[in-house]
């Protein structure tokens, strides 16, 4: 397994076992622990800088939160990403994305219409650039944008709590040829919907939204396999 962590920085109001479990969660969200790999506590503990024991603490927390499984006689393994998962999490999303962009076209503010546009152009120029981490940090911050504005702050704390299943599918999804730009026309159909504060389109635009971004998900996915046959 080559090296994709880095060294450990402890932070004085945090464990390190947290600190550890937090790095290992977020390789496997952006992909540098894939679907299926084999988590050895001795390398991840040494590209980590620190002992085994908060490497196995963080492996048992990963597991309890679906991230990781363990197999019998064999170890620890990141955990695939099957067809049902994919179903199960985008259904859930398209539902909350309805929804939200309902609640922010009747309640939303100018201020924060205005960071939607500023946002827009950011994301466009990452598309341009085909900078996929910038297109997803700014991505990230104008749907937060839009949660926040539906003024539902149960809605919200059930989107954060999704996010991070969200968050694994998201690099594959927009690695399909051309999704990041079709992405942001979509984004600014829904900022326009808004603005008008028309409710019905906004709560459709959203929803269509999230269903392409699953079919290019899917896509993505077949794409990946014929290329492995």
């Amino acid at each position: 397994m080559e090296k994709r962590l880095s060294p450990v920085i402890l932070e004085s109001y945090k464990p390190l076992r947290e600190i550890v479990f937090e790095t290992l969660r977020e390789a496997i969200i952006n992909g540098n622990l894939k679907p299926g790999e084999r988590l050895m506590e001795v390398q991840l503990a040494e590209e980590m800088g620190v002992s085994r024991t908060p490497v196995r603490e963080a492996i048992r927390k990963l597991e309890l939160e679906n991230f990781v499984v363990m197999i019998p006689r064999k170890g620890a393994y990141v955990s695939g990403i099957s067809l049902k998962d994919i179903a199960d999490v985008y259904e859930v999303r398209a539902a909350l994305e309805f929804l939200a962009a309902g609640l922010a076209a009747e309640r939303i503010t100018d201020e924060e219409l205005e960071k939607l546009e500023r946002l827009l152009i950011a994301v466009a120029e990452a598309a341009e650039r085909n900078d996929l981490n910038q297109w997803v940090q700014k991505d990230t911050e104008f749907h937060d944008i839009i949660y926040k504005a539906s003024r539902n702050d149960r809605l919200v704390q059930i989107v954060n709590n999704l996010m991070e299943q969200i968050f694994r599918f998201r690099s594959t999804s927009l690695a399909y040829p051309g999704r990041m730009k079709v992405a942001v026309e979509e984004h600014k159909k829904i900022v326009e919907a808004i603005s008008e504060r028309n409710i019905t389109l906004a709560q459709s635009l959203a929803q269509e939204h999230v269903e392409n971004a699953e079919n290019s998900m899917l896509e993505a996915m077949e794409m990946a396999d014929k290329h492995g046959e």
